[in-house]
């Protein structure tokens, strides 16, 4: 029977140590976080996702009452609109649903 302390013949040589400069991570202009004068910020951010959702579903109403008013119109074109407002306004549920939680967690820790 052998014993654990011994080395074994297949050990891995020991990792290098990682610099102490660690570089940033790279993220895309225009998302938050990632500063600049392009980066306004979370609040921005959210403003910008609320108008974008909120075109989304005007763009499919206007698609929908032209299908339904007899317009020269595609129903596939249509229902990708539709389908399209749809994610996007439940995606944006979600976060919302994310942001209240961790303001309750927030809010739950002990001073």
């Amino acid at each position: 029977m052998t014993s654990i302390s011994q080395p074994s013949a297949y050990s891995l040589p020991p990792l290098p140590s990682l610099p102490s400069t660690a570089m940033p991570p790279v993220m895309p202009p225009g998302l938050p976080g990632a500063g600049g004068a392009e980066g306004g910020g979370f609040k921005d951010f959210l403003l910008s996702s609320i108008r974008d959702v909120n075109s989304a579903q005007q763009q499919a109403d206007r698609a929908m009452e032209s299908l339904f008013t007899g317009g020269d119109v595609n129903p596939a074109e249509v229902l990708t609109a539709v389908q399209k407002a749809d994610l996007a306004f439940r995606l944006l549920m979600e976060v919302r649903n994310k942001v209240l939680q961790a303001y309750d967690e927030v809010r739950a820790i002990q001073l």
